[in-house]
């Protein structure tokens, strides 16, 4: 948990066991204080244990796992007609999905796997979804995009290369393709950008932003060995973000699939900045050949956790109950280099 005004102390839950004396003297009385564990009991045993000590506090519901799990839409602005898009914020796993809306109709792209959140948002706004699509395949979260299509009557769509093993139908996200949504005729044209998968292929919406997958971030940009390919993969993508995009309006705003660290969020809590603006900024866009190919494929951080099982959940190999979902799912994303 991170946030511009929220501090913290890490205690061992057993150091509290025979009480919260030493800790009382050390809470401030000036502000609010929230008690966190994993699963929220520990914490509520923590809360009345400082209640009785006339300490005000709070514990999160749910504890570490449901913060992990909460989505949070912001409206990034107007489309054309009277279309809207909309970025889902996974405050607490750096993951960011999106939601194209336009004359009851509606598009969800690489959408996590609480889809329950989507479809009481759609209900809110009184629109259908129509397609599900994912930039890639996932290997640091499990994708909702399949079961949002089953459960609405949609299209999933996935790009060819990415889903050679799954065991489903889907709709094929390849170079070129263009979606509608609504009468008012949002398009999504697909320009396939591969390096962080062999897949990857990143959406333009309506002339006016860039959906970058897990190719491009704010302040890092994707890895390449995540399929075990980071020596062959590593010019793709060089090629995605060094030609491919350099193609592309300055003007477009990058909504990527991933943050990193809580300074990439906008004042609004948004994560988007202009693609000039990041050619400019970000390192991973600046670097001759040889030191790119070095920084993507030597030294590069820890891979996500269990993610080969969260591949061959999004392939359709495996099936885990929710609450091995939720234990592969546990950590940071993991998806970029910085």
């Amino acid at each position: 948990m991170e946030g511009e005004k929220l501090t913290y102390k890490n205690i061992p839950y057993f150091e509290l066991l025979e009480g919260v004396d030493g800790l009382v003297t050390e809470l401030p009385s000036d502000k609010d204080i929230l008690v966190v564990c994993a699963k929220e009991g520990s914490s509520v045993m923590v809360a009345e244990m400082l209640v009785e000590k006339d300490v005000d506090v709070f514990y999160l519901e749910g504890g570490m796992k449901a913060w992990s799990e909460h989505l949070e839409p912001i409206k990034l602005g107007d489309l054309s007609g009277k279309g809207e898009l909309y970025q889902f914020v996974r405050i607490g796993k750096g993951c960011l999905s999106y939601m194209i809306i336009s004359d009851g109709e509606a598009a969800i792209i690489d959408s996590t796997r609480m889809i329950d959140k989507y479809m009481k948002f759609t209900e809110e706004k009184e629109v259908k979804i129509i397609h599900a699509i994912d930039t890639h395949l996932h290997a640091d979260h499990i994708s909702g995009g399949r079961k949002l299509a089953e459960q609405t009557s949609g299209s999933y769509w996935l790009p060819p290369r990415d889903a050679e093993e799954v065991t489903f139908q889907y709709e094929r996200l390849e170079d070129g393709s263009q979606l509608t949504v609504g009468s008012s005729t949002i398009d999504i044209k697909a320009i396939y950008t591969p390096g962080h998968t062999i897949g990857s292929t990143s959406l333009i919406i309506d002339d006016m932003y860039l959906l970058t997958g897990d190719i491009l971030f704010i302040d890092s940009i994707g890895r390449p060995d995540l399929a075990g390919k980071a020596e062959s993969w590593s010019d793709n993508l060089r090629d995605s973000l060094y030609n491919k995009y350099k193609e592309l309006s300055g003007e477009l705003i990058v909504l990527p699939a991933h943050f990193m660290i809580m300074e990439e969020l906008n004042e609004d809590g948004t994560v988007a900045k202009k693609l000039a603006k990041l050619y400019a900024e970000n390192h991973g866009l600046n670097m001759d050949e040889e030191a790119f190919t070095r920084s993507v494929t030597k030294n590069l951080p820890p891979q996500p956790n269990a993610y080969q099982q969260i591949r061959e959940t999004n392939i359709g190999k495996i099936n885990p109950d929710i609450e091995k979902q939720r234990e592969m799912e546990i950590g940071p994303n993991r998806c970029a280099i910085r």
